[in-house]
């Protein structure tokens, strides 16, 4: 009888061995799907942030624009420095590209 109490013991730990492991299992896959989502969302939140930015650089530009604009003895002035901008926006967004 103590060969069959033992066997019975032995039978119950390898099950909770078996539920333990499952566990582990999906607790290992939860955490790689978390991980991709995290990845996904930090790239999504970098697109954001330069969105924004291209934003604040069109709301710069457009006050710069309506500074000058009331002088019209400035528009070539204010051209090259508009296209100044722009490329230097351009180099920008090309480096955040690579």
């Amino acid at each position: 009888m103590a060969k069959e109490a033992q066997l019975q013991q032995l039978q119950q730990i390898e099950d909770k061995l078996r539920r333990l492991i499952s566990r582990y299992t999906d607790v290992q896959q939860k955490l790689v799907q978390a991980q991709e989502e995290i990845k996904l969302l930090e790239g999504i939140v970098e697109e954001k942030e330069l969105q924004i930015k291209n934003f604040q650089n069109q709301d710069n530009i457009v006050k710069i624009v309506d500074a000058i604009a009331g002088n019209t003895a400035n528009s070539t002035e204010l051209k090259l420095k508009l296209n100044e901008y722009i490329r230097e926006i351009d180099k920008c967004i090309a480096y955040l590209q690579d």
